[in-house]
């Protein structure tokens, strides 16, 4: 499809808010609202100025999770296609009752003829001072409960393709963004397109190891795999993109493949997202194992709030190339590896890293 249409670089804000303005051009039964959607600046810069060129269909709200939640819920149903703006994921447990036992099961209440066209961005992420309560990764939550899409854009290109999918399904779509990756940048086409929900990608084939990531994790695994490469080893690198639906039957090609499975997710690790993943291929008769499948999570403690205690807490590409040197069992060089992460921020995802506001 890139090569059919006229393409740029572009940050993950900016295809967040091109995909957003796309979609409520093409779509008059769109709408967007959220605390700060109007505000000068534009929930991280994603919906900057949009208010302008869609008046009374992009809207400021109060602070009242709950109640927003349940608006969109009740314009969905009766055949609106909100789009709701969580800046932090955190809040939304004030949501809980609206998304687990409304949103969630609308349309399965209703036999099938209720559809819930609803989109809700959750900002996730960590560092720079955010604390205990602005950096949590909830992902397994919502994963949980079944009436929920939950997908997790690692690039601008998913980002933009999986938005516009989001909000065409006629499902609740929950878009977890972690805002690391709001800088960052990839080839993105201007025109609208669709990245499917609920199917991985494989970034690179390989035939030692499977890697399955996704989000800002996924980034620090194609560090990592930079210098396993100059080691000679050949990693499959899966990005998930969707945690519901989970593309298990291509996990399941890569790990039979590989005969080794290393899971790395950037959230905790007792009643995570990767178990899930482990236990299904676990299951599996057809899957015969090398060794035993492997996670990196990050530890089952509060999120840290300092620089200090993020050296303990966070994964890295160090991380990464470890776990892979442990489960392959071979001495591989990791000068280099260690050489990217000397004098690397702790808490901040680089350098021009200027904070979350």
């Amino acid at each position: 499809m890139q090569n059919n249409t006229s393409t740029r670089e572009i940050t993950y804000i900016e295809a967040i808010r091109e995909a957003t303005y796309q979609v409520l051009e093409s779509e008059p039964k769109s709408f967007l609202m959220g605390l700060g959607v109007s505000d000068p600046k534009g929930c991280f810069g994603t919906t900057t100025n949009l208010h302008e060129s869609f008046p009374g269909r992009v809207f400021e709200t109060p602070v009242s999770e709950n109640t927003l939640t349940g608006v969109c819920l009740g314009s969905a149903i009766t055949g609106l296609r909100p789009i709701l703006v969580h800046l932090r994921i955190d809040f939304t447990m004030y949501a809980m009752d609206q998304m687990i036992n409304n949103m969630a099961k609308w349309r399965s209440m209703f036999g099938g003829q209720v559809n819930v066209p609803m989109v809700v961005r959750m900002v996730i992420g960590m560092g720079w001072g955010q604390g205990n309560q602005h950096s949590q990764n909830l992902q397994s939550f919502f994963a949980h409960v079944p009436g929920i899409k939950v997908i997790v854009p690692a690039t601008a290109y998913d980002m933009k393709g999986m938005l516009i999918s989001a909000m065409k399904d006629n499902n609740p779509v929950i878009i977890l963004e972690h805002r690391w990756l709001q800088f960052t940048k990839s080839i993105v086409p201007e025109e609208m397109y669709e990245v499917p929900i609920g199917k991985c990608n494989v970034l690179t084939e390989g035939s030692d190891i499977t890697i399955v990531s996704w989000g800002q994790v996924l980034i620090e695994t194609l560090k990592a795999n930079e210098f396993l490469k100059e080691n000679g080893v050949s990693a499959e690198i899966i990005d998930l993109r969707s945690l519901t639906p989970l593309d298990m039957p291509a996990i399941k090609r890569s790990v039979q493949k590989t005969g080794k499975l290393l899971v790395v997710d950037s959230s905790w690790k007792t009643g995570g997202f990767a178990g899930e993943i482990i236990a299904r291929v676990c299951e599996d008769p057809d899957i015969m194992l090398d060794t035993m499948t492997q996670r990196l999570c990050y530890p089952d403690f509060p999120v840290p709030s300092s620089p200090g205690h993020a050296n303990h807490y966070y994964i890295r590409s160090t991380h990464i190339f470890d776990k892979v040197s442990n489960m392959l069992e071979k001495e591989l060089d990791k000068s280099g590896v260690l050489a990217q992460e000397e004098g690397r921020l702790l808490d901040a995802p680089d350098q021009n890293f200027i904070g979350p506001f």
